[in-house]
């Protein structure tokens, strides 16, 4: 019989389950899992199952000293990273209407009810849609159960088919509609849900409008401004493996860069974040693009820039490179869906421009003029410090009674 915590424990306990490790923080999944890990530790004695990569150095060993009290670690299946191994699991994938992550990380049952044991806990919270399909297992061991969706993935899938040309556009759209039926399937599951957005929150309510959810945004620690110097460059930062990134990528590599580069001849383009292998090739024979790759702390890199761009075409939840930005008190400019969710107004907050015209003008005009980049970092910080770090987000969490 699995013992329940009782009122005499000094805090309740609650059971954090993630597809990846939030430590070291680095990177919008890492930010998002470890402020709701962080807030958790707070009240909660925390246990903590976390998957691991075939030949990843240990998760556990990342975690700060006592944020939990228990760090279980389940290995996954090992998978070749080759071109070709990718491309044949996606199209098995494919043809049996499995998306890729929840694919991933689908089917370890026993090894996540071996780690719960015979422990009881007042809440559990799933990082991520790809673990959904452990809520029956946590139900069994938590009084309470949420799902923390940093996207919805239906729509990411959806938004990235638009994007793309054939035949990525096929397996986007297949891979959406399957995403959309673990969904219905899944949500209802769970007691509430957190979302990046009042938008997200809207598409929840149409999947599953049983299910409340709670648009808790995507946020940073509180940061003071870096002081570092500055260089005639323009930054994008983020997973350079991640599809929207590598999409939005290309297009201002292929649209928009070309304008810049003949208006501001001195100009450089930085990207910084992992996997720059996976952008690498496509911009190699332009010596004026740097891509640096990742980096131990974003801010002062960012700061580095005069302009920080987001030409995102496909998304869900938020991008936490535009909260990092306004913390480095680097201007934006950004697409709308790249801007999409942030309570941000459109040349108060940052520049926004949907088409590649229109995105080039606005950010030579930021860079020729230092008055204007100072009018939009100005507000763009303030609107940070008073929205969009972890203890103002923190508040939606106590409001919700967590």
């Amino acid at each position: 019989m699995k013992k329940p915590y009782s009122a005499s424990d000094a805090k309740p306990s609650a059971l954090f389950l993630a597809p990846e490790a939030p430590y070291p923080v680095i990177g919008g999944g890492p930010l998002r899992s470890a402020s709701v890990l962080e807030y958790l530790a707070r009240s909660y004695t925390v246990d903590v199952i976390v998957f691991r990569e075939p030949g990843a150095p240990d998760p556990a060993a990342a975690f700060p000293a006592g944020i939990a009290r228990r760090i279980s670690v389940v290995p996954l299946r090992y998978h070749s990273r080759s071109q070709v191994s990718r491309a044949l699991r996606n199209f098995r994938r494919f043809l049996r209407g499995a998306p890729p992550l929840n694919d991933r990380f689908s089917g370890y049952d026993r090894a996540v009810r071996s780690a719960l044991g015979q422990n009881r806990y007042a809440l559990g919270v799933v990082e991520h849609f790809w673990c959904a399909c452990y809520a029956d297992a946590l139900r069994e061991a938590c009084s309470r159960i949420i799902l923390d969706l940093h996207n919805i993935e239906s729509a990411l899938l959806k938004s990235s088919a638009i994007s793309s040309s054939l035949p990525e556009r096929l397996l986007f759209h297949r891979f959406a509609a399957a995403a959309e039926r673990l969904e219905r399937r899944w949500i209802p599951r769970f007691d509430q849900v957190l979302t990046a957005s009042a938008e997200d929150a809207d598409r929840v309510r149409a999947l599953a409008p049983k299910t409340p959810p709670i648009v808790y945004p995507n946020a940073i620690p509180l940061l003071e401004r870096p002081v570092v110097p500055q260089e005639r460059s323009i930054v994008f930062s983020g997973n350079l493996a991640y599809h929207p990134n590598v999409e939005g990528v290309r297009y201002f590599y292929e649209q928009i860069w070309p304008v810049i580069r003949r208006e501001c001849p001195d100009l450089r383009w930085r990207l910084i974040g992992k996997n720059p292998e996976g952008v690498r090739g496509m911009l190699r024979k332009d010596p004026r693009i740097d891509v640096v790759g990742p980096v131990a702390e974003a801010l002062p890199e960012l700061g580095r820039s005069l302009v920080a761009v987001v030409p995102l075409r496909s998304g869900s939840g938020t991008r936490v490179k535009i909260l990092e930005a306004w913390a480095a008190g680097v201007p934006v400019v950004s697409t709308p869906i790249g801007a999409e969710g942030l309570e941000a107004r459109d040349g108060t907050h940052l520049y926004l421009a949907s088409k590649p015209d229109a995105f080039a003008r606005s950010v030579i005009e930021l860079v020729r003029s230092e008055a204007l980049r100072t009018k939009l970092l100005e507000a763009g910080r303030a609107l940070y410090e008073a929205r969009y770090n972890w203890p103002a987000v923190w508040q939606r969490l106590r409001e919700a009674g967590l």
